[in-house]
């Protein structure tokens, strides 16, 4: 077979909140890989690769800039492969997540979407809870918020309104255990924990439920579940957090597109690169 020429496109810095060297380092680790077996890897930054209107038939990016995002679906309508997908990328988008996986039934907490400037109810909803922005990715502390009473409700969505935040998610707060997640569908790789003070966090809001308590769960079971999300999705390279609850039942709470797998780079970096390798392979295979 002739080399395999693959383009990688990296995430934009501004996207990587508390996580950029963590979030490149994958990157290149995933690049490593794929030379390694042989194949012609050339990568560049979102804004090189939007700016040059860049073509190319394979592509594995971490990209999540909307302009970077239209140019790579304008690549996949005319047939390359991309992974993960910038249509799957732009489903992680808060909203669109929870819409996709409550119509997937995924297990998620019970959740809300409102407009900003509807002025919702905030004396209908049960606290605590959590208030998210629903356009976007969680980019600064105070996209992702926990209220714990109407005053702190209001408060929250004035700063949505005044930040230009058009929607807003509502979860329900689950008790239990918070568990981190991440995987790469289609291989057997798959890593759990329990983040702890020494985790590398975005912004801190694990410590909102405390210390695991080691409640029994079936791990099968958050792979499957995990697995399920990333195919109604469209992100085979995902991670994630969930709550198990008392009774061992999981509900996934965040999911995410390509995350920096920090705890575990090179196992998840071999294994991203046999996806995109496989799915290169038969990509190549259908289109010559």
């Amino acid at each position: 077979m002739n080399t395999l020429s693959i383009v990688g496109v990296s995430r934009g810095n501004r996207f990587s909140p508390n996580h950029i060297d963590n979030d490149a380092a994958i990157f290149r680790h995933v690049a490593y890989r794929l030379r390694r077996e042989g194949c012609q890897v050339t990568v560049y930054t979102e804004q090189e690769f939007t700016d040059s209107r860049m073509k190319a038939d394979i592509i594995f990016t971490m990209a999540r800039d909307n302009a970077t995002l239209a140019h790579l679906k304008h690549l996949e309508d005319n047939g390359a492969l991309v992974v993960n997908s910038a249509y799957g990328i732009e489903n992680c988008i808060r909203r669109r997540m929870t819409e996709l996986l409550i119509r997937h039934g995924v297990p998620h907490p019970r959740s809300i979407i409102a407009a900003t400037d509807s002025n919702p109810d905030v004396q209908a909803w049960s606290y605590p809870c959590w208030f998210k922005r629903g356009d976007s990715h969680a980019l600064v502390k105070d996209d992702v918020c926990y209220v714990a009473s109407q005053q702190d409700a209001a408060n929250v969505l004035a700063d949505f309104r005044r930040r230009g935040i058009p929607s807003v998610v509502v979860n329900e707060h689950l008790q239990g255990d918070l568990v981190k997640f991440y995987g790469v569908a289609g291989t057997t790789f798959f890593h759990w924990f329990y983040p702890s003070p020494e985790s590398h966090s975005k912004f801190g809001l694990e410590a909102i439920n405390g210390t695991a308590k080691g409640i029994p769960f079936d791990a099968d079971s958050l792979k499957h579940c995990g697995d399920r999300a990333a195919e109604a999705l469209n992100v085979p390279v995902y991670g994630g957090d969930c709550i198990i609850a008392a009774d061992g039942t999981i509900r996934i709470i965040d999911f995410n597109d390509w995350p920096s797998f920090a705890r575990c780079r090179e196992e998840a970096g071999d294994a991203i690169a046999s996806l995109i390798l496989t799915r290169a392979k038969q990509h190549t295979v259908l289109t010559h």
